[in-house]
């Protein structure tokens, strides 16, 4: 389908959908041996994909569990081992998915809120050190949108305070900073597996550390606290992984860099494409010292701009362009955390960035006519606006 420039499509259930899954033969047929044998509880598949996601990213241990937030939590759980106390403080960026907050709360530990920068949603490190007490154990940075965090300054500021450094990397598959892949330089790093981010398992996560101590404590940790047989040497939680869903994850490792370079053509179309409505919008960027692994397109409606986020977003939904709001300020507009007693205002760029942002999707079931399609969709937005560009 050709799309005229200025012109949105008006072909019926034409849609830009905003996740994907891949499930390959390979994972089928690896599902179908598991039901075969009768055993699908965590296996010789789910420790195979360990092993393979681990060398994806060069790091000695991955322990698979049930979610991306279980790997959240269960990382934090972990500082126990290495000190923490219940109720002592992780740092953490106030825009994110609730599960950044929440797995703190789980692991019964207190989240400290960090304000971001707004132009690359992620956690603001002038905004750190203020935040640190001496309770203070971990900072766990997010790499939110597949945008690696400012990860010198966070390792700096960690090595000064003697903090550990729990990545979030739960969007950021493939990302790299530097030349270090995300998920490869703190002391743990936590990955989600849910349907729609580059390895899926359907539902799960994955934590990666090089520390044996750590690893050993994860496993611990996701079977209920036990070592050995029926030894329970800590409290845990009831996080594995089974082998169905490593099943799937082991088809996604094989066409790992096929989903990475297709999202990352995405990304790199939509940003070149959304230049000229930059007076408008702030918008994902790769700057010369990263790459990303692309979860999603995010958007931010400017100041002044003469049109809210509201307007534009029905705008895309009405013209089969799926999208989601740009997550919330943890602290200041999730009700569920209005007993900590946090007011409007408190963290001004990452309400900010709720009010006026939403992104798309741009996975590798996405081609470059569904892309076009966003493209004079926005186009036709800023016309009915009556605002150049």
């Amino acid at each position: 389908m050709k799309i005229q420039e200025g012109q949105e499509s008006k072909k019926a259930g034409y849609r830009v959908p905003f996740g994907t899954v891949s499930i390959t033969p390979k994972a089928r047929k690896l599902i179908n041996e598991a039901l075969d044998t009768g055993w699908v509880t965590k296996g010789k598949y789910v420790k195979e994909f360990e092993d393979k996601f681990a060398a994806l990213f060069g790091v000695k241990h991955g322990i698979a569990v049930s979610s991306g937030t279980d790997a959240d939590a269960l990382a934090c759980a972990a500082l126990y081992d290495l000190g923490a106390r219940r109720g002592d403080e992780v740092l953490v960026p106030s825009l994110s998915f609730i599960a950044t907050g929440n797995s703190v709360f789980q692991a019964g530990l207190t989240p400290v809120f960090v304000d971001v920068d707004r132009t690359t949603l992620n956690i603001d490190p002038l905004k750190i050190e203020a935040k640190i007490t001496p309770r203070t154990r971990a900072i766990m940075p997010v790499h939110l949108m597949g945008k690696p965090a400012d990860m010198n300054a966070v390792r700096m500021i960690a090595k000064k305070h003697n903090l550990r450094i729990i990545e979030d990397a739960a969007e950021a598959h493939g990302a790299e900073y530097h030349g270090e892949k995300v998920g490869a330089m703190g002391d743990m790093a936590c990955f989600s597996l849910y349907a729609a981010h580059i390895v899926t398992t359907i539902e799960g996560g994955m934590i990666l550390t090089d520390s044996d101590k750590i690893a050993e404590v994860l496993k611990s940790l996701r079977n209920h606290g036990m070592t050995g047989k029926f030894t329970f040497e800590r409290i845990g939680f009831s996080a594995k992984m089974n082998e169905l869903e490593a099943a799937v994850g082991l088809g996604n490792i094989d066409i790992f860099n096929d989903i990475l370079s297709k999202r990352r053509r995405n990304m790199l179309y939509l940003i070149e494409k959304f230049r000229k409505f930059s007076k408008f919008f702030i918008t994902l960027t790769e700057d010369s010292h990263e790459k990303l692994g692309p979860h999603a397109f995010s958007i931010i409606v400017r100041e002044g701009a003469g049109f809210s986020k509201d307007d534009l977003v029905a705008h895309l939904e009405a013209n089969g362009v799926d999208s989601r709001n740009l997550f919330y300020s943890m602290p200041t507009q999730c009700p569920s955390y209005a007993f900590l007693g946090y007011k409007l205002g408190d963290f001004p760029e990452a309400e900010f960035c709720s009010d006026h942002g939403t992104h798309i999707g741009i996975h590798q079931d996405i081609g470059i006519e569904q892309l076009d399609h966003v493209v004079v969709v926005v186009e036709g937005f800023l016309k009915k606006k009556g605002v150049s560009y």
